[in-house]
């Protein structure tokens, strides 16, 4: 049964600890959850606007070497003349010379990310929600008079991500991408007490490990630019059907959830070694 004490710790940095015994997870999204104009109208597809919403966590079992890994490739791309004069190259741009972003970096600088990214040995779990599913959520709770809450849909996503993966090491250190202007902290706390006690209800199993919680910008985290890389490619296979990208990382995907596709179960399609995803596998999107 549940414990009922909480075991997460708030920290504004922490240094990584190379041990077996810490777990390192690295939190960002892909998308937007953008659904309505001013007007009412949906806008699911136009210029700017995704189709879908994706979160994805990335574990990364050796942190620092893959902190020296991005430092020297990041070196040796700025030392190149090839890339002299490139505004994304340049310092005060806020760009590649600071951090990778793989919507920023230029097709070159993509490609060598995508070959140093199956040396890091990350595991990459991965929810996403289809917005025309959430259109009609939205619409059914204005039927009802209650306002639809694109926080509570990233939320959920974040207890089922961390639904199982908590109790597997004595101490989670969990960095999450800053969203816009407001760190969201506390409620990203929240959504990671209530997996921990889901998973403990579910199973019965006490969970002791301690949870810090770091929000951080890309710039402060490799671990950030890492999981960028990894739904920026999936997003890429699901918005445009172009597999080129993922196919290239998809051993490091260990469970992708695409919770609206409920052709054949009614949890929707979940992607793992078992039912590996191909392009072919996806249901369409619509917008």
């Amino acid at each position: 049964m549940p414990s009922g004490s909480s075991n997460i710790v708030c920290m504004a940095e922490v240094k990584v600890i190379d041990t077996e015994t810490v777990n390192n997870y690295y939190v960002d999204e892909a998308g937007d959850l953008n659904l309505f104009d001013k007007r009412g109208r949906v806008i699911i597809g136009r210029q700017g606007v995704s189709r879908m919403f994706m979160v994805g966590v990335a574990r990364l079992p050796d942190p620092k070497t893959a902190h020296q890994k991005f430092d020297g490739l990041r070196a040796a791309l700025l030392a190149d003349a090839y890339f002299k004069g490139v505004p994304s190259m340049q310092l005060d741009a806020g760009k590649t010379a600071l951090y990778f972003h793989a919507t920023d970096d230029l097709p070159e600088v993509r490609r060598e990310v995508f070959r140093l990214l199956p040396e890091l040995d990350a595991k990459v779990i991965v929810g996403i929600r289809r917005k025309e599913y959430l259109v009609s959520a939205a619409r059914f709770l204005f039927q009802r008079g209650e306002k639809f809450r694109s926080d509570e849909v990233y939320d959920d996503l974040i207890k089922r991500l961390f639904r199982n993966l908590q109790h597997k090491a004595l101490e989670n250190r969990i960095v999450f991408a800053i969203r816009g202007k407001s760190l969201r902290q506390h409620a990203f706390e929240q959504a990671i007490e209530r997996a921990k006690v889901n998973f403990e209800i579910k199973t019965g199993i006490p969970s002791d490990s301690k949870t810090v919680v770091i929000p951080a910008y890309s710039s402060q985290f490799v671990g950030l630019q890492i999981i960028d890389y990894y739904l920026w490619a999936l997003q890429r296979l699901f918005e445009r059907e172009e597999d080129r990208f993922f196919n290239l990382i998809a051993k490091d995907y260990r469970l992708i959830m695409d919770l609206d596709d409920k052709r054949n179960k009614p949890y929707g399609e979940w992607y793992s070694d078992t039912n590996p995803l191909e392009l072919k596998k996806i249901k369409p999107l619509i917008g």
